[in-house]
């Protein structure tokens, strides 16, 4: 069963798409952008991102613990260090596979990052049923 879950975006049904999709266990979430953080620094809109990130997991059933992949695009290399960190406050015992790129420009010109996150929602009762 597919559920698609909404970020409020006036452009979701204009460009055709969703915050995140919930398909069986598993989330994706979609790239986003630091909404609302526009001139914070790289780690202010990083922690954004994790906000609107965090909300958008859970109403698929996720959480952070759940997240087993992150894709980070930074528009200025040298934000990498103050990015990672703040991805480090979020996940440094959970350790998802995690890209970092740089690239020429996102959407909003402000914008310094933009992430996406892959999430598996595990068995709460301690057994994951891809394990048997």
């Amino acid at each position: 069963m597919r559920t698609n879950i909404t970020g409020g975006s006036p452009f979701e049904p204009i460009i055709g798409f969703s915050r995140a999709v919930r398909v069986g266990n598993t989330v994706h979430l979609a790239g986003t952008g630091p909404v609302g953080a526009d001139h914070e620094d790289a780690a202010g809109q990083t922690r954004r991102i994790f906000a609107i990130a965090e909300k958008a997991l859970a109403e698929a059933g996720a959480s952070f613990p759940d997240v087993v992949r992150t894709r980070m695009y930074l528009t200025h290399t040298e934000d990498w260090e103050a990015v990672g960190r703040v991805h480090g406050e979020f996940f440094g015992t959970i350790r998802p596979a995690a890209t970092m790129v740089v690239v020429a420009a996102l959407l909003n010109p402000n914008w310094r990052i933009e992430m996406e996150m892959d999430a598996v929602i595990s068995d709460r009762s301690g057994t994951d049923p891809e394990d048997n």
